[in-house]
Parts: C-alpha cells; sequence; structure tokens
C-alpha cells in the first residue's frame, strides 16, 4: 500500500492509502492531479519505522498533510508558512524558526510578538 495526495491548484485537498493498481481502473473527473507521498519522508530524507535515517528513496521531500503546498517545481510537499519570521528551505522544502528552539528539556511555543521561544506550561 502506498500514500497519494490529491492536489487542487498546488493545495492538498486529501491524502489516501491504496494500492498503485488502484489508479489503473479509478476514475476522478474533479479538477486536481494524484501524486505519490511517503510518510517516510521528512525533510528530503527517508526513515525507517524506528525513525532512524535509513538511505531509502526519499518521495517529495515531505509526507503530504491535508492543507500542504506542492511546488511542481520542487517536485514537493511543505507546510504553509507557519509564521512570518520563519525561513523556507529549498533543499529540504521545511520552515526555520529565526531562533532554535531551546535543548532544556522544556516545552515551548513560538511567539511571533517577540520572534524567540516561549516556554510554555
Amino acid at each position: 500500500m502506498a500514500h497519494y495526495a490529491k492536489v487542487v491548484n498546488g493545495i492538498v485537498d486529501k491524502v489516501i492509502v491504496a494500492e498503485a493498481e488502484f489508479f489503473d481502473t479509478f476514475v476522478d473527473d474533479s479538477p486536481g492531479i494524484w501524486l505519490q507521498t511517503s510518510y517516510n519522508t521528512s525533510g528530503g530524507k527517508h526513515y525507517d519505522q524506528e525513525g532512524n535515517e535509513d538511505g531509502g528513496t526519499p518521495t517529495r521531500k515531505n509526507y503530504a498533510g491535508e492543507g500542504y503546498i506542492y511546488s511542481d517545481e520542487l517536485d514537493a510537499f511543505y507546510q504553509p508558512q507557519p509564521y512570518p519570521s520563519w525561513t523556507f528551505s529549498n533543499t529540504t522544502c521545511l520552515w526555520s524558526a529565526p531562533v532554535t528552539y531551546p535543548d532544556d528539556g522544556k516545552h515551548y511555543g513560538w511567539d511571533e510578538a517577540t520572534t524567540n521561544w516561549k516556554e510554555t506550561t
């Protein structure tokens, strides 16, 4: 089984699980295209079931989710920009905060007003 994303005007409308042969007889007259996506792909790398990079072939940079963007130019799925201050990597097709997430074991949320991480409870 594989995962397929329905892309309409560059936006992922839905994601389904199906055999490749399903599309041999499937008739979809609605606008858009179906593209394969892989839940084992993130940041342009392929991971095994335990989350370890395994050297497999990544599919379209990231796993597609509803509302994600598909770039034909990059042949990649990626999330919409989460905050105006975050930057996009064409290599990984991931967004990055301007400040690294703290590594102190506490929980943080992004505060766009201060463009920094704010501890949450």
